[in-house]
């Protein structure tokens, strides 16, 4: 009898299975670096937010009070004073225009609807400028769930019309920080007492900062930003814009104008971050500029810090810009090459303030004065480069009244010296630091 012939077994070459990162993160940065207390409460927002965001009735009612109550869709505008100026084709995407005056009324509704499906009986939020203060205030207004805003108390003092508005619209308000406290003192206190009231406690933060979900819902809820600028400067001009401009402390209203850009790679996007007074320590609060990469507030980004790895103090003409960290969503993106940031100072900031208004008749914020510093710097860039013309887009995050005492009193003062500016390290790193991950939730 033959001999039958034994089977060769078949052995297949291993491949490397393709391993997207966890839930939460983009890329290395994200995740949730907190105390075990607040991750029973991130669960149960994370679960809320997969259910609510998409769902159709829940949509529904957030598109009837965007466009009903809030006052979308913002509208375009073109610059012809500045376009005629700076020689080139400048459009404005207007979220001053918008109830409250920003684009944080975009994720304050969003989030206090969702609060109200999850029948919380309070609110609490962080702010610095005060414009996210007076939005979230607004919403929980309208959602008839009682606010209570922390501040710091520098932010106090230069937005004293804001603090006003909150109390106004029923919100508490407390400052923060000792005599020098700002927006990152804000967001500590406001962790704080979440982690000791989190049964019927939402905590509706500001930027796409913290632990996941945030940076995502944030995200999620200003993209409509982009959405709509997207189409309209189509609409306008039949041509996609060459370059978009944001300015970016935590970075909501940046990632929000280029979400809808990201895969448009012909399209530059640039955010213009809060270069102070200079780049050396204590000046500015450019995280992504000068910054590296570390953990604050939850979450794995680009922060301002010493060589001992601690959060460094931070300066910027904006109150909305003052923070040391911002979006690991806008890390990633550096990191991929996909955005670039630029520092502008005080200075710039200040005369492009004054530039939209003389120019225009828009009084920005001191924080969109940023951006439109650094739309006009790219614009002068490109014409030394031989290219005319060029079409760019700015994102007026919200309007300057809040602002204008501050301004008057900057410029009745002598100009700052400024400080002599020390190399600044490079935000481009091969490595991570090795950090242990309190949760980074998800699947």
């Amino acid at each position: 009898m033959a001999a039958k012939k034994q089977a060769k077994a078949k052995i297949k070459s291993p491949v490397a299975a393709k391993i997207a990162p966890p839930e939460g993160y983009f890329g290395e940065f994200g995740g949730r670096f907190v105390s075990e207390l607040l991750i029973p409460a991130l669960d149960e927002l994370t679960a809320a937010w997969k259910k609510f965001s998409t769902d159709t009735k829940f949509n529904k009612e957030l598109m009837g009070l965007y466009n009903d109550y809030a006052g979308r869709p913002s509208l375009l505008t073109y610059a012809p004073n500045l376009s005629k100026n700076w020689k080139a084709q400048v459009y404005l995407k207007r979220e001053d225009l918008l109830h409250t005056g920003s684009h944080k009324i975009n994720n304050t509704l969003g989030q206090a609807l969702l609060a109200q499906k999850m029948k919380k009986t309070r609110i609490i939020a962080e702010t610095g400028a005060g414009q996210h203060g007076v939005a979230a205030a607004t919403a929980a207004a309208l959602m008839q769930i009682p606010a209570h805003i922390y501040m710091g108390t520098e932010d106090v003092r230069r937005q004293a019309l804001n603090c006003f508005r909150m109390r106004l619209l029923g919100a508490t308000v407390a400052g923060v920080g000792g005599e020098h406290g700002t927006l990152r003192d804000a967001v500590n206190e406001a962790l704080r007492d979440w982690s000791k009231n989190v049964d019927d406690t939402y905590y509706l933060i500001g930027s796409p900062i913290g632990p996941h979900p945030y940076p995502t819902i944030v995200r999620t809820l200003q993209s409509i930003i982009g959405r709509e600028a997207r189409g309209q400067i189509m609409k306008a001009t039949g041509k996609l814009p060459q370059a978009v401009f944001a300015c970016v402390g935590g970075g909501s209203n940046a990632i929000g104008m280029f979400y809808a850009f990201l895969k448009d790679s012909k399209v530059e996007l640039i955010g213009a971050e809060a270069g102070g007074r200079s780049l050396t320590p204590g000046n500015h609060s450019a995280s992504l500029t000068a910054g590296k990469p570390g953990v604050l507030h939850g979450a794995l980004t680009y922060i301002i810090q010493n060589s001992e790895g601690q959060v460094h103090d931070v300066h910027s003409i904006s109150a909305g810009l003052d923070y040391p960290g911002v979006s690991p969503e806008h890390a990633y993106l550096l990191q991929q090459g996909r955005t670039k940031y630029v520092a502008v100072r005080d200075k710039q900031a200040l005369e492009a303030f004054q530039e939209l208004s003389h120019s225009e008749g828009v009084i920005p914020a001191l924080e969109s004065a940023h951006a439109v510093a650094a739309a006009k710097n790219y614009v002068h860039e490109q014409a030394k480069k031989g290219k005319k013309n060029p079409l760019v887009l700015i994102c007026i995050s919200g309007r300057g009244d809040k602002d204008v005492q501050e301004v008057e009193r900057l410029l009745a003062e002598p100009a700052e010296v400024e400080t002599e500016e020390l190399p600044s390290e490079p935000t481009q790193f091969t490595s991570l630091p090795t950090v242990k991950v309190v949760a980074a939730g998800g699947e």
